[in-house]
Order: structure tokens, then C-alpha cells, then sequence
């Protein structure tokens, strides 16, 4: 086993990085016109005003979506020319979804940079199979993954050319629906830090090495063995995961996972594009495509309006209002208005790292109350004027069950500050009953251009109203109070990554009332039944090492809402927590990155 780095791991993020600041974009696409003709001014000759031109289903993919098959000439080099565009602009404009349609690929090594994602075009994995490798690592960061966010991998099989395939990234970095015939190196070349990660719906068929890895999350999967941990490795419905054994080694292990659907995926039907609906599945436990062909259903591309940048809100919103889907193609684009979501069954799929940005502070999207939306693949980039909010799923006071069908929130990534000054109060809220959150990674950045204390200011990451919310897979990090507020009732987290705010100026600057700073996950003291598994909450306040965080974790001490499996950490002693949870756990202390854990609570 080589030698693990233990202290400060995720200090270096403060660091600055090599990026390509954010800038104009041109429109690359016009958008498509709501046709609307002036009659004329006499009455006698009037002519009947016609009506807004419908807009068209399906079409083109966009220039940023580049398709393969077994017969595409010269696909390593175009694979290679996107890369070395993407490797280290982590800021930068570029967004890219490489697609391949099924077959054998032979001798490839796709290596993905920032805004890139791969993808098969089979319904199931085994479809589409490289004979090659899939590579993350942090060479462009002087081997230091920490920073390797923001691209993805899906529905592709690999037989890796070593027999093993290196994955080292960090957060909003999914691997889902991925066969590997071999193992997978969640680490990058010589072991430096990492701090990832999601796996979902995926067979690895030899065994997964964390190694540097200081979190992860497996969901639905199946595995041939898992090497070792770090902090906080957690596993719901995965075949072959270790036991658990909290905290020593820290394996949070769940049998099942109590509900879940898979993210919507584009796939091929002879030459007809399609996008698969996968079926809600409860107590799931292993792939959904094991047996073949998943369950679900299926939606022809023709009912999806197929953005691209450039095209506007209102244009959008028309697409919506007409009856159709959103298909986002790669690229950025601005909003003057919410995307308004009222239809049940609505699904909002974005391709490449597809990038929403309200200029004016407005709701960069909203859904009505309503079942089975399916907002996945997309980041929301806070704009320069303070948004109340970033992502609504359903408005305030929304009550309706939709235990049957819940609305999904998969891949969809929310970032404050970073690509230019951003500001946002709260970025996401969960008002309607029963949402699945399936992996999220919302962020107030803490390098890159616009960041500061009040520069990108925001108070709240993710606010939970409703009832009964599901979390599987939830990244939240940096807000300036709060990250996580609870107060739906029997709500859920399984697995939970935070870092409190590097740029606290001082201790007042974070004083919430007589406490010692916000919780990174408050339960409001309303909530009489909550649980979570496989918490963790890190600190490095580097601006004043002195600041005290009383604790990670706060919930009314009541037996309905337990924690299972709980940590803190300091990183290297910058700032120190004095509890867990409440006024339990020992304190952190001193400059070892040790964790202070809880097993169970109360």
C-alpha cells in the first residue's frame, strides 16, 4: 500500500489555479423567432392574425456534441485536441459532450479536462465498449486532484489497457452507468490528495482503489472488492461493498437504497435519438441494466426542443408551454426570466456541462408542483445581481404528494463566484413533497475571480421544505451561514461532503446569536423525524485560524431524528470545531487533519 497524505488535503484549494477567466460569450445560435403578423389598418381588408409559429422538436445537436462511431477516422486525435482545450481551464467557456454511438472502439484513452463529458449511445453499457481507458488525473495541477471538477462519464464499457482504469476527481465529477472489465484508481499518478466523489449504476468488475481518496459515494452498483478508506466511504444497494464498520475503517454501508431512479439518458434506436426515462425503483440494490435492458420508458428526441446558446428564456419557456421537453446542448446561457416547469413529467436534460446564468437576479428555473420532473446534467452559475434563489422545485406551500413519482434532481450543480462575481441568498430550494436530490455539488467557490467574503455572497446553499426529500450523494460547500437547512419532515441524507467558508474574516463574522457559527446541516427544531448516514463536515478557515465552528451537525434532540456515522475534521488546525452534533463529540484539536466522530445520535 503506498504512503497516504493525511494532513491538510484539501487545503491547497485555496491555492490559485491555472483557469481562463470567464468572458463574453457570442451566441452561436440564434434563437428560433415567435412568428407574430401586424394586420393591416383597414378593417375591410383584415386578414386573420396568425398565430405564434410552433416550434420545432428534435433537430441538430450543436458543434459541441461531437458523435463517433467504430468507423469515425481519427477519433484519439479529436479526443486529444478537446482535452488540451479543457485540461486546466477550469473557468473557462468551453463545454463539450464526446458521444459514441455502439460498437467497439479499439486502443483509445479518452482523457476528460473541465466541461467535458463521455457517454455511450446504447441503451445498456455493454453496447458501447472501449477497449481502452477513461482517464481522469491532475498532472495540468502538479498531481493534486482536489480541483478536477466538473465532468463525466457514462453508460460506456471499458476493458482498461492496464487492467485498470484512473478516475481521480473531485466533486460534480459522475460515473454512472460505467462497466469496468477491471479495476478503478480513484486517485491520481502518485497518490496526491483527492477529494471526490459519486459512483452510480455501475459495475466495476475488479476491485476499486480510493487510495488518496478522502470521500466517496457508491449508489446501485456492484463492485469486486474496495481497497481501503480514508475519512468517509459510503455505500447504499452496492453488491460487493465492504461492511460496515464505521469509523474505524470508515465504511457506512446500507443493504438498499430506499428509492431511487436513474438519471435520464440520450441513447441510439437505429439511427433515431431518444432519450431513456428509467423506472423509480425502491429497497434497489445493484445495476439497473444487469439483466439486459433497463426499465423505463423512452421519449423520441422530436419532443424535445433542442437548445442552444444563444436562444432565449422566453423561447424556452414557449418550448415548455407548447409541450415539449428541454434538451440543452453544451454551452452557456443567459437568462432574463425563470425557466418555468409546469408540465408533470417534464423533463430538463442537459448535455456537456450545459450552463445556466440569470443575469438580472432572477430564478434561473422553477417547477410547479407537479409529479415525475426530471431536472439532470446542468450547472447554474450565479449571476453578478444577488438572486434570491437559484433553483425552486416547487413553489412555497407546495403540498402535494408524489411518493408515486417524484421529481428528480440528478447532475444538476449549482457554483457561486469562481467563473466572475456571482451572488445568490439561497441557491437551492426543495419545496415539493417527496424530490429525490441524486447527486448534487452546490458550491460558493473559494478560488477563481469574484471571491471574497462579500463578494459572492451566500448566506444559504440548500434550503428542504418538503416532506419526505431523499438526498443520496450531497455536496455543499463554503456558504457564508448555513449549507444545508432541514425543515420537511422525515427527510433523508445518505452521504453528506462539506467544507465550512475558507474567507470568514474572524470570529463575529460567522456568530450565529450565542453559537459559535452556522452548522454546515441544521434541522430545523420543528422537524420531529430526519435521519442521515455518512456525514461529514471540514473546516479550514485560513483567513483567521483562531475561529471556533461549535459544531458540524445541528438537530433537535428528539429519538425521531438519528445520525448514523458522523465526522468533523480540522484541516491542518486551521479553525477547530468544539462537537459533532450538538454538544456531543469530542473537539477537534492542534494541526493533525484527524477526524472527531459519532457513531450514532442521540
Amino acid at each position: 500500500m503506498p504512503h497516504l497524505p493525511t494532513d491538510s488535503p484539501d487545503s491547497v484549494r485555496s491555492l490559485p489555479a491555472r483557469r481562463s477567466v470567464l468572458g463574453a460569450m457570442a451566441a452561436t445560435a440564434a434563437a428560433p423567432a415567435l412568428l407574430g403578423l401586424s394586420s393591416p389598418a383597414s378593417a375591410a381588408s383584415a386578414a386573420p392574425v396568425a398565430q405564434p409559429r410552433a416550434l420545432p422538436g428534435g433537430g441538430d445537436l450543436g458543434p459541441n456534441v461531437i458523435v463517433f462511431d467504430p468507423s469515425t477516422s481519427g477519433i484519439q486525435a479529436k479526443l486529444d485536441e478537446v482535452f488540451r482545450q479543457q485540461e486546466s481551464a477550469q473557468f473557462g467557456t468551453g463545454r463539450y459532450a464526446l458521444l459514441f454511438k455502439p460498437g467497439t472502439y479499439n486502443g483509445l484513452n479518452a482523457q476528460l479536462g473541465f466541461y467535458t463529458s463521455i457517454a455511450g449511445l446504447g441503451l445498456s453499457p455493454d453496447d458501447t465498449a472501449i477497449n481502452g481507458d477513461v482517464t481522469v488525473d491532475a498532472g495540468w495541477f502538479n498531481g493534486n486532484a482536489t480541483q478536477n471538477f466538473w465532468r463525466s462519464a457514462e453508460n460506456l464499457a471499458l476493458t482498461p489497457v492496464s487492467g485498470t482504469n484512473r478516475w481521480a476527481v473531485a466533486q460534480a465529477a459522475p460515473f454512472r452507468r460505467m462497466h469496468v472489465r477491471g479495476g478503478l484508481n480513484l486517485a491520481p499518478t502518485g497518490y496526491g490528495w483527492a477529494s471526490g466523489g459519486y459512483i452510480a449504476d455501475s459495475r466495476i468488475d475488479g476491485s476499486v482503489g480510493p487510495y488518496s481518496q478522502q470521500q466517496w459515494y457508491t449508489r446501485d452498483s456492484s463492485v469486486g472488492g474496495w481497497a481501503n478508506a480514508v475519512w468517509n466511504m459510503v455505500f447504499s444497494g452496492v453488491q460487493g461493498a465492504p461492511a460496515q464498520s464505521f469509523p474505524n475503517p470508515p465504511y457506512t454501508t446500507l443493504d438498499t437504497t430506499p428509492v431511487s431512479r436513474e438519471k435520464p439518458f440520450l441513447y441510439l434506436n437505429g439511427s433515431e435519438y431518444r432519450v431513456f426515462l428509467p423506472e423509480r425503483r425502491t429497497n434497489a440494490r445493484g445495476t439497473t441494466w444487469g439483466s439486459g435492458t433497463p426499465r423505463g420508458t423512452s421519449l423520441p428526441l422530436t419532443q424535445f426542443y433542442v437548445a442552444k446558446p444563444g436562444v432565449t428564456a422566453a423561447t424556452l419557456n414557449a418550448a415548455l408551454t407548447q409541450g415539449l421537453h428541454l434538451l440543452l446542448t453544451p454551452g452557456i446561457y443567459h437568462l432574463d426570466q425563470p425557466i418555468q416547469v409546469n408540465r408533470a413529467g417534464t423533463v430538463v436534460l442537459g448535455l456537456g456541462y450545459a450552463t445556466l446564468i440569470p443575469d438580472n437576479g432572477v430564478t434561473a428555473l422553477r417547477t410547479a408542483d407537479v409529479d415525475g420532473v426530471r431536472l439532470a446534467g446542468f450547472l447554474i452559475d450565479a449571476g453578478p445581481v444577488n438572486s434570491s434563489t437559484l433553483l425552486e422545485v416547487g413553489p412555497t406551500g407546495a403540498s402535494a404528494s408524489h411518493s408515486a413519482n417524484p421529481t428528480t434532481v440528478q447532475d444538476v450543480f449549482i457554483r457561486i463566484g469562481g467563473a466572475g462575481a456571482g451572488k445568490a441568498t439561497t441557491s437551492m430550494v426543495i419545496n415539493s413533497r417527496d424530490t429525490i436530490i441524486d447527486h448534487t455539488w452546490v458550491w460558493r467557490a473559494d478560488h477563481g475571480t469574484g471571491v471574497g467574503w462579500e463578494t459572492n455572497r451566500a448566506d444559504y446553499g440548500i434550503r428542504v421544505n418538503g416532506d419526505d426529500v431523499l438526498a443520496t450523494g450531497l455536496f455543499v460547500e463554503h456558504f457564508n451561514k448555513y449549507d444545508v437547512q432541514w425543515y420537511g419532515q422525515r427527510g433523508r441524507t445518505i452521504f453528506f461532503q462539506n467544507e465550512k467558508a475558507y474567507d470568514a474574516p474572524n470570529q463575529a463574522a460567522i456568530q450565529n446569536g450565542s453559537v459559535k457559527g452556522y452548522a454546515a446541516y441544521k434541522v430545523a427544531d420543528s422537524v420531529t423525524t430526519h435521519e442521515g448516514w455518512g456525514l461529514g463536515s471540514y473546516c479550514y478557515y485560513n483567513v483567521d485560524p483562531a475561529i471556533v465552528q461549535h459544531n458540524g451537525f445541528a438537530a433537535p434532540n428528539t429519538p425521531g431524528v438519528k445520525f448514523h456515522d458522523l465526522l468533523v475534521v480540522s484541516l491542518g488546525g486551521q479553525g477547530q470545531y468544539e462537537h459533532v452534533v450538538n454538544e456531543t463529540g469530542a473537539p477537534t484539536s492542534g494541526t493533525s487533519t484527524v477526524p472527531s466522530t459519532v457513531v450514532s445520535y442521540p
